[in-house]
């Protein structure tokens, strides 16, 4: 008798299994183009951070990186950001006063 009922549970969840669940309307998949982030406003973010008095930790290391970037949208700006990440980077001790003067020239 337990054979039986085991077998009909088997059956029930084969048929469950092959028919599937719901409609086969499947939703359209839709793509969406996401903006570039803004180079200087990521640059404007690290030094607020600095000039709250956080310290210079491993975003350090994505200096260059950004200051080209900056460089790509504005020469003049990234050239003064590359000169204020190199003194940062130098004198880390430096960043909190280094910072507010770099978020004034940009």
């Amino acid at each position: 008798m337990r054979g039986f009922f085991t077998g009909v549970a088997l059956a029930v969840v084969s048929i469950g299994v092959l028919t599937g669940c719901g409609s086969s309307d499947l939703p359209k998949i839709e793509t969406f183009q996401v903006p570039a982030p803004d180079p200087i406003a990521r640059a404007k973010a690290i030094l607020t951070n600095y000039s709250n008095g956080m310290p210079v930790t491993s975003e350090a290391e994505s200096f260059d990186d950004i200051a080209t970037q900056v460089k790509a949208k504005d020469a003049a700006k990234g050239e003064i950001l590359a000169k204020g990440f190199s003194a940062i980077r130098a004198n880390p001790s430096s960043a909190k006063s280094k910072a507010n003067e770099l978020l004034k020239q940009l």
